[in-house]
């Protein structure tokens, strides 16, 4: 199967595979075997331990570094920082992402001007996230200058986390602000040109509402990497089942004339059922 890259959109809904929740014990190995699967693109969120300051810095440079080698697929580095700066864009370049993705909460006054430096200068791809409870005005005018948008669902990580489940929490309003954060897309004529994503508590039974409004990739970690009875292993098969499954929802979701994820053209607004948005459209979005 032909991998699709950042940006490249069609019915068919990729998958980007998160690290967050990988043995980095045998990450290498891991991230091979997702590539073997047929993942779209590898997710590391980076974090400098200010930023979510409950948390130790994650996913450096030196993880980047490590895992680029064991996939030929593009890999995003989701930047989780207070005011990321450019020599750090500089060294992410150097070490191999091609998606640089920024907070649009925490990147400060320059958001903009990074956008731009990244895209044109470093000639990388860019986009932006927030998190639930970020206005979704924030996403507007950085739309014409991105290739992805990215809306994170709630975490309320100081729950303990069931075995196998994501720690994220999926409110209705979630698939409502990716109904209208599509709207916005489709409202500019930039639906075939700019990846919309929900981040966090994605799994195969509730894959098909985000599909329906408008989503053209999920950010997955818990589902590949977690069963009931513990964290999957390289090389078992079951990295492999997990991504097969998750391709199989999505395939679903998106009805049986892109069952197979090799079907050709663009998402349009209107061939979504009922979490469409169409230009100018109103009212609530899909709900769970």
């Amino acid at each position: 199967m032909k991998k699709k890259k950042i940006g490249e959109i069609d019915p068919a809904v990729k998958i980007a595979a998160g690290l967050f929740w990988a043995d980095y014990g045998e990450l290498g190995a891991q991230v091979a075997e997702l590539t073997r699967a047929g993942v779209d693109w590898i997710h590391l969120e980076m974090r400098d331990g200010v930023y979510m300051d409950f948390a130790a810095p994650r996913g450096g440079i030196d993880i980047l570094q490590g895992i680029r080698p064991h996939t030929g697929l593009e890999i995003e580095v989701q930047i989780q920082m207070m005011r990321p700066s450019q020599e750090l864009f500089r060294q992410l370049k150097d070490s191999g992402a091609d998606l640089v993705s920024l907070p649009i909460e925490t990147t400060g006054e320059m958001l903009i001007q990074n956008i731009t430096y990244i895209k044109e200068t470093l000639e990388l791809k860019v986009g932006v996230w927030a998190w639930q409870g970020c206005p979704l005005i924030f996403f507007e005018q950085y739309l014409p200058f991105v290739d992805i948008i990215e809306y994170e669902s709630r975490a309320p990580f100081w729950k303990p986390t069931a075995s196998g489940k994501s720690p994220h929490t999926i409110d209705p309003i979630v698939v409502d602000s990716i109904g209208e954060l599509h709207r916005m897309l489709v409202d500019r004529g930039l639906e075939d040109r700019v990846e919309l994503m929900e981040d966090g508590g994605l799994n195969t039974d509730n894959v098909e509402q985000f599909v329906k409004a408008g989503m053209t990739v999920g950010e997955f970690s818990s589902p590949l990497f977690k069963g009931p009875e513990g964290r999957y292993k390289a090389g078992t098969g079951e990295i492999t089942a997990a991504v097969q499954r998750l391709r199989d929802a999505l395939d679903r979701a998106s009805g049986p004339q892109h069952a197979g994820s090799g079907s050709s053209g663009s998402r349009s607004a209107g061939a979504r059922g009922p979490g469409a948005r169409g230009p100018g459209a109103r009212g609530s979005g899909a709900r769970k």
